[in-house]
């Protein structure tokens, strides 16, 4: 049984799988002052519920983007699973393709393990659209490997910054509205945010496609992927567990 943890800005995704299977998943804020037994806490009567215990974990791989976590994220696994956890680096784990950037060692991890998953379950070439604290766009070649890409601002972020900067605007939900034209703030707040983001999302898919010499497989993840599908011609595939089929297939060539 292996735990895969993937600790991003906004939330911290654990799983546990058996083999190439993913079991089951829970998630979890990021929070920089979560400690080790706190994890546990978290994370025992959740294992519980799938009949299995820390006992029956054998390994565990981690990929974070927030370094504050991983002391305490390490130290879980050693406390509570008796483990040392395989922590994902750029630049030092074999990810099994090459990374055509200027400054490979500089690419975010969950942006190659995002590229590791694709090369191993759908087809290439190929655009991976990650909807997180930020909005990534992964361009992997034909051969497999990861050329570059493109980084927004994450719809989340948007909306944090809007409400921030002008107090008398109100903190509204992401949703598609009915209509472009606003009648009032919420309304209006909604649809400058959906289909702005929506514009955002398919004019980058569009100027990346200019530069790629074959039509590529377009694939998304991340929280809100499937808030924006319909309205995203060019989308195929949404993948809410793409990052943790990637962790899988670098712990199989790295284990």
């Amino acid at each position: 049984m292996l735990l895969a943890i993937d600790a991003g800005n906004t939330n911290t995704v654990f799983a546990l799988c058996d083999g190439d299977n993913i079991l089951k998943s829970w998630r979890c804020k990021t929070d920089a002052g979560r400690t080790a037994d706190e994890y546990a806490c978290f994370l025992m009567p959740l294992i519980e519920s799938c009949n299995q215990s820390f006992q029956a974990i054998e390994s565990a791989i981690i990929s974070s983007v927030v370094p504050e976590l991983n002391f305490n994220l390490r130290r879980f696994c050693r406390d509570y699973i008796g483990k040392e956890a395989f922590f994902v680096r750029s630049g030092e784990t074999d990810f099994g393709l090459k990374v055509l950037l200027d400054e490979p060692k500089a690419a975010g991890s969950d942006r190659l393990i995002n590229a590791v998953a694709v090369k191993a379950h759908y087809q290439t070439p190929a655009i991976v659209i990650d909807f997180g604290t930020s909005t990534n766009f992964d361009v992997i070649d034909k051969d497999g490997n990861h050329i570059g890409g493109a980084l927004g601002v994450g719809l989340n972020l948007s909306l944090e910054a809007l409400h921030r900067a002008a107090s008398k605007l109100p903190k509204v939900d992401i949703r598609k509205p009915e209509q472009a034209i606003g009648k009032n703030t919420v309304s209006a707040m909604r649809s400058g945010l959906y289909w702005g983001y929506v514009g955002f999302v398919n004019g980058m898919l569009d100027k990346l496609m200019e530069e790629m010499p074959e039509q590529p497989f377009v694939i998304a993840t991340g929280g809100l992927a499937h808030v924006f599908k319909e309205d995203i011609p060019l989308l195929q595939k949404v993948d809410d567990d793409l990052t943790l089929k990637g962790l899988i297939e670098v712990y199989k060539r790295n284990a």
